[in-house]
């Protein structure tokens, strides 16, 4: 019943954000055959609403892949450094390959954020005292770090103006042609189905993957994988959009509990609304203008996150 409840909930909030902007069309319009109303449409409102769906849904099992895996509920691609690599990985092949299509720099954009995401794994497997908060703290740190780097190759490279554009999601742009690499999402979610049970086990630890027979290298570097290359799609697409591969599956985990194949869909659902959601509350709150998606996910998602601190606090005591 939840579960239906969410897809009438997407589907209504999906023809609001056809509907909704600062040029406004109506049903009718389209109905009628109004020209101008069906470019506006095709061009603009139906790329956005996939945009929105596909990034919604990409990064929030995202964010429940990388929390199975390192076993820590305050993991995502936020907390974990993906998008600050992955930013990072745009601004060296802005520098490198400055003519380069698209597929090349997402290719090295790619092999950033998976080294980041690696690299973060690797940290924490070091680190003895793994308290709940204190794993996404390190996470949040190396991040900054990988941050500071990118923030000074752009300057050095007179390209700070552009790189802004990566750090703060923007939905706003998004036209028929340039959002396309977000179909990437389809074939990761599957994948990231079919290998759910995989993903649990793996977040188990080594020996009882290895114990079941699963291969957990494989398995981990797969997961990571795919994470990876969601957040890529997201952040050469839109730009960065802080959170909620954080907070989503940590809401779903509160009424469905944490195994990967039994939430994977709510959680994809969950994404998608609170994405769509965000974006319609930013076109209307100052309308005419917008706010960005980076801006009002970051707000929300702050304030949630903080009150899943302070309930695993609460509860732990």
């Amino acid at each position: 019943m939840k579960r239906l409840l969410l897809i009438i909930l997407m589907i209504i909030l999906s023809v609001m954000s056809l509907f909704i902007g600062a040029k406004e069309i109506t049903v009718m319009d389209i109905l009628s055959g109004n020209e101008a109303a069906i470019e506006l449409f095709m061009i603009s409102r139906m790329p956005r609403l996939i945009s929105l769906l596909m990034a919604g849904i990409g990064m929030s099992i995202s964010g429940l892949i990388m929390q199975q895996l390192s076993r820590n509920k305050f993991v995502s691609p936020t907390t974990g450094a993906t998008i600050d690599a992955a930013q990072l990985g745009v601004v060296i092949g802005m520098v490198l390959f400055p003519g380069a299509s698209i597929m090349l720099k997402t290719s090295v954009a790619f092999i950033f954020a998976l080294a980041g995401t690696m690299a973060f794994m690797m940290v924490i497997r070091k680190i003895t005292f793994k308290n709940v908060v204190f794993v996404p703290l390190v996470g949040i740190m190396f991040g900054n770090i990988i941050g500071s780097i990118t923030t000074f190759i752009a300057y050095k490279y007179d390209i700070m103006q552009n790189v802004s554009a990566w750090m703060q999601g923007d939905f706003s742009m998004i036209l028929k042609g340039n959002y396309e690499m977000l179909y990437l999402c389809i074939p990761l979610v599957v994948i990231a189905f079919i290998y759910a049970n995989h993903f649990n086990i793996a977040g188990m630890g080594e020996d009882f993957a290895t114990n079941l027979g699963i291969n957990y290298n494989r398995i981990l570097y797969m997961g990571l994988a795919v994470v990876a290359l969601v957040t890529v799609s997201v952040v050469i697409t839109v730009g960065s959009i802080p959170f909620i591969g954080l907070i989503v599956p940590n809401i779903v985990s509160l009424y469905k509990g944490d195994r990967i194949k039994g939430t994977l869909i709510d959680t994809a659902l969950i994404g998608s609304v609170f994405l769509l959601a965000c974006d319609i509350f930013g076109r209307i709150v100052i309308f005419p203008y917008e706010i960005s998606i980076g801006l009002t996910v970051g707000v929300v998602g702050s304030i949630i996150f903080l009150y899943l601190i302070l309930r695993r606090e609460k509860h732990a005591k």
